[in-house]
């Protein structure tokens, strides 16, 4: 599978957090959200804690768990929101899947192309 580089937007990083806390993202700034993505895309571990919170963990489908020991994730603040730049090997719906686990809906994909 090729790499992409995805570029992200946070409009508010210091309110954006998923819906279950146990979960969410809940650092102090750019470098510590580009950690929490990198760690998520990275590891397992946020998947595997998600999955055995659910009704019927044997039902989640296993390919959102899908890791990228490789992934780079770098953020700065720009303006008023935060850019985010994220180079992986996995597709858009696990990335998607780790945002809204860590922010919610507060992020915007703003161009991808192959790294």
């Amino acid at each position: 599978m090729s790499r992409n580089r995805y570029y992200l937007s946070i409009a508010d990083l210091a309110h954006a957090h998923g819906d279950d806390p146990r979960f969410a993202y809940a650092g102090a700034g750019p470098n510590d959200f580009a950690a929490a993505l990198q760690a998520a895309l990275r590891s397992a571990d946020l998947f595997e804690r998600w999955r055995v919170a659910q009704p019927d963990p044997d039902a989640v489908d296993v390919a959102l768990g899908a890791i990228d020991p490789g992934a780079e994730v770098s953020a700065q603040v720009a303006d008023l929101r935060t850019d985010v730049e994220l180079v992986t090997r996995l597709p858009m719906s696990v990335v998607r899947h780790r945002l809204y686990l860590l922010i919610g809906a507060g992020w915007q994909l703003r161009d991808m192309r192959s790294a």
